[in-house]
């Protein structure tokens, strides 16, 4: 039997993903599209509105608070996962007695269920005898009622979930099994310091893995990942400080059965998903460019 290409063997590991990418994806967002200028509520035929939606969700105060939950979740919670994962792996890299312990520790909150990291974060953040508010009486510090204020509120979300770096963290450990140890040496050798060898050397050639890893969990952060906060928040409170925007979405498609408002949101997650993983290809380009020109 003749050997596969290096290409063949490419796409034929690619054709799950893809079909799965096709049909449980793209597919259903194409077929929401015309929902997005309907009122349908699965009882009765869809009716065309025009641009009805699209108008009501300008006006939609809860909605633009839903974005705004969202976007403070991404610019916290994704730069601190992925700098917390690259981190623990420039940590582990290094051959240490114990190290595989330690690489399972750290990855074992990515493989918790939903639903049990969030009951375990509820009895954290609990103020009377949750342990981050004894911790914090220890060291004498009022602990504050993290559920009960807006901002307590999000940033708790976002120390909740901060701590799954074990899939960057793989990724990352990979990355740099991949650098050459022959550069590494020749910079020790030529008088760099390890800050100059990890800014000049390690980090541009993990550029291009850190930029994937940042447009996945920004892609997953914003479309998804709403579970834990429902249960912390309590539904998306104290006053829809926890009301993330796929959160909105399925309460407007499922509690109240405005399918057609639900598929308009949807599609504007998906256009600011987009825009700001545009944005942040155009910076990375940027930053590798900078680095090239400065050498």
């Amino acid at each position: 039997m003749p050997r596969l290409s290096y290409g063949a063997q490419l796409w034929l590991l690619l054709t799950p993903f893809l079909l799965g990418i096709s049909f449980l994806v793209l597919l259903p967002a194409l077929l929401g599209l015309p929902l997005a200028f309907t009122a349908y509520n699965a009882l009765e035929p869809p009716v065309f509105v025009g641009l009805d939606n699209f108008v009501e969700m300008a006006g939609d105060r809860l909605f633009w608070l839903a974005i705004f939950n969202s976007l403070f979740y991404v610019a916290l919670a994704v730069p601190l996962r992925i700098a917390g994962a690259l981190i623990v792996a420039l940590l582990l890299f290094r051959r240490m007695r114990g190290g595989g312990a330690y690489r399972a520790a750290f990855y074992l909150p990515s493989v918790v269920p939903d639903i049990a990291w969030a009951l375990l974060w509820l009895w954290v953040f609990n103020p009377i005898y949750g342990p981050l508010n004894q911790f914090l009486a220890i060291a004498g510090i009022p602990g504050p009622a993290w559920m009960v204020e807006e901002y307590g509120a999000r940033f708790a979300i976002v120390f909740m979930m901060v701590w799954q770096i074990g899939e960057g963290l793989v990724v990352c450990l990979a990355a740099l099994g991949d650098i050459p140890g022959e550069t590494l040496e020749q910079s020790a050798v030529d008088g760099a310091s390890a800050w100059q060898s990890l800014w000049r050397i390690t980090l541009p050639l993990l550029a291009p893995i850190l930029l994937i890893l940042l447009m996945r969990d920004t892609v997953f952060s914003l479309q998804a990942n709403f579970v834990p906060a429902l249960i912390v928040g309590r539904g998306g409170g104290p006053n829809y400080a926890t009301t993330f925007l796929p959160m909105y979405v399925y309460t407007n498609a499922f509690d109240y059965l405005r399918f057609g408002y639900a598929a308009a949101m949807t599609w504007s997650m998906y256009l600011l998903t987009a825009l700001i993983l545009l944005g942040q290809y155009r910076v990375a380009v940027r930053w590798r460019l900078g680095f090239r020109d400065a050498e």
